[in-house]
């Protein structure tokens, strides 16, 4: 880089992006996709030319997964290392990526034209292991494929020539193609019922606004990401409060591990969702939504682009929508891989174009949220489910699931079953019914909401997925009684410990510790008294964290510790109280892996 060409290039990127600091992250991912790095003069001629400070534009430039200030490959391959790719078969893959291409992962091959990395979950949980190329999802990768995949890289081939194009749905209909597959496994009353575009907003604009928010708090839908939180409420807040500009924000960030229901959701539905963020438009009189977009699905993002375009061509979105005096407008910013920014505060952060951290509150986003706007942020079930309920009434919905919890759920099942994949089904569903309908067998663990959730044992089976119970964003991952629960653990807290943002000592410093804590029982020097210290830890770090992440982060060692104990004291020493953490062939073991050797170099 360094050439006068070159600045002159990333000039007409913000150029195109208007010269918005609000687009700094969408020109960061433009440069890393031109020249494979965002380079230190790329960092200061972006400063320069939006005229910020440059420690903010590194700041962003740092922050993110997909963003690399030393060079990637022509041709990069990030391999998801999630639970559900480890008992797919992940570690024959990792190797066959290393042996086909010659180099260590973290690295690239002595020509840059290939590039190897990990990654966590890229919401391909039910089609492990997968791996993005070039931003393009490739699913049930063994390691023939892989040799295939490298040959083809070797020769210089397309992404898209080497892709096997999925027939499934509407992947089929794709901009770009890709070899996902959306298992639609269960359908109900609310989703994939009979959809007309429009019918729902027309309905809606016969009513006023404040009326639109009383129906969609007399259904009682909460909020679908997980937290819970009252949606008719939440629009209430923001409808509320003084300003002369409100916001509605979809959130497609879901990096929780196991989730992939909004994925099939933006694939199968898109004119729902969007059509359901239009609904809260109209709700709490914005005029502009913004749907983020995580990073993993960018291959998504010229098809939505295009359903964006078709809506405002059939007077659903745009000035005067259904000639009306009504304004309302969707457009689309896309993270850089950054589980934080499923955190609604630091996705809006995110949305500014900084780092993806997430905000002091109060004050909250339905008060002071994008550009110090009120705002809503709503995932697209959320959206979904707030459409079928002007549709239909809020007793129609009130008459699914449970009192406290009425309506449907869709579930993202993987893992040890014969049928993973999306599932709607009404809350109240017990785990033993959910394993049922999935064709899981001789199972030893679920893991309830992701890694963040519950780690629950055969004993729960009769437990509900409800608010009141076993509540969850809709990840439910299974594992069956072959595995090792400790490695299933492991893996959790190296995502946690991995994704931390690092803004607060607890979540930065407490999970380093509780991995280094779990290791040592793996190792076989744990005690009882271990065990103990995990527990307390883990409360200190859940009671002390700034946000959501590091408030769960403990969870999948603290859930499993509770719920499968008699396993943890079967694995550690009762015969003294102290055993040294140091171990000299796991120290060995670290500085093998710092240094790229193989075990037998």
């Amino acid at each position: 880089m360094g050439t006068k060409d070159s600045h002159t290039e990333i000039k007409n990127i913000i150029q195109r992006h208007q010269s918005d600091r609000t687009e700094l992250l969408a020109i960061l991912q433009e440069v890393q996709e031109k020249w494979r790095r965002v380079s230190p003069e790329a960092v200061t001629w972006i400063a320069d030319e939006l005229d910020l400070p440059r420690v903010q534009v590194e700041g962003t430039a740092t922050f993110y997964h997909f963003l690399s200030r030393t060079p990637r490959g022509d041709y990069t391959v990030y391999v998801n290392t999630s639970a559900t790719a480890e008992i797919a078969g992940l570690e024959a893959v990792l190797q066959a990526f290393e042996k086909e291409t010659g180099v260590h992962f973290g690295s690239n091959t002595p020509d840059n034209r290939i590039g190897l990395r990990v990654t966590s979950c890229i919401g391909m949980c039910d089609q492990e292991p997968a791996a993005l190329i070039n931003g393009h999802v490739f699913t049930f990768l063994t390691p023939e494929r892989v040799k295939e995949l490298v040959d083809q890289m070797k020769s210089g081939v397309s992404v898209t020539q080497m892709l096997k194009p999925s027939l499934d749905g509407k992947n089929a209909l794709l901009s770009v193609p890709s070899e996902v597959k959306n298992h639609i496994r269960r359908k109900g009353p609310v989703f994939f019922s009979d959809y007309v575009p429009g019918a729902a907003l027309s309905k809606a604009m016969e009513y006023g606004s404040l009326e639109v928010i009383e129906m969609i708090k007399a259904s009682g839908l909460r909020g679908r990401g997980g937290a819970g939180f009252p949606t008719g409420q939440k629009w209430g807040f923001c409808r509320a409060a003084e300003a002369d500009t409100r916001y509605v924000f979809c959130n497609v960030d879901e990096g929780e591990p196991g989730t992939f229901k909004d994925r099939v959701l933006m694939t199968e539905l898109p004119e729902l969702i969007f059509e359901g963020m239009t609904i809260a438009g109209y709700a709490i009189e914005a005029k502009e939504g913004i749907l983020y977009l995580r990073g993993e699905y960018a291959y998504l993002r010229e098809y939505l682009e295009k359903i964006l375009a078709n809506l405002r061509e059939r007077n659903l979105l745009g000035r005067k929508i259904l000639g009306t005096r009504f304004s309302f407008d969707i457009r689309i910013k896309q993270g850089a891989g950054a589980y934080i920014c499923g955190e609604e505060s630091a996705l809006i952060e995110s949305a500014e174009g900084k780092r993806g951290q997430p905000r002091n509150r109060p004050p909250f986003p339905v008060t002071s949220g994008y550009l110090h706007k009120p705002t809503i942020v709503n995932n697209p079930e959320t959206f979904g489910c707030a459409l079928k309920i002007i549709l239909n009434g809020p007793e129609w919905f009130k008459k699914m699931g449970t009192v406290a919890s009425p309506g449907v759920k869709l579930l993202s099942i993987s893992g040890d079953c014969k049928k993973p994949g999306v599932y709607e089904v009404e809350w109240g569903k017990s785990v033993h019914e959910i394993l049922e309908l999935c064709g899981a067998e001789n199972t030893l663990a679920v893991q309830v909401g992701g890694p963040s959730g519950n780690c629950v044992s055969e004993k729960q089976f009769d437990r509900k997925i409800c608010y009141s119970d076993l509540s969850t964003g809709g990840a439910i991952t299974i594992f069956n009684k072959s595995r090792d629960l400790f490695s299933i653990v492991h893996n959790h807290m190296e995502f946690f410990k991995e994704e931390s943002c690092g803004f607060c000592v607890p979540c930065r410093a407490g999970n380093q510790l509780l991995v280094k804590a779990l290791e040592k029982i793996q190792m076989g020097d744990g005690t009882v008294k271990d065990v103990e210290d995990i527990q307390n830890l883990g409360k200190l770090v859940k009671a002390t964290s700034r946000c959501g992440l590091g408030q769960s982060s403990p969870n999948p060692l603290m859930t499993s510790i509770e719920n499968f104990n008699e396993y943890y004291l079967s694995k550690v020493r009762h015969d003294v109280d102290y055993m040294s953490q140091f171990n000299l062939n796991y120290a060995v073991e670290d500085a093998r892996i710092a240094a790229h050797r193989r075990k037998e170099d």
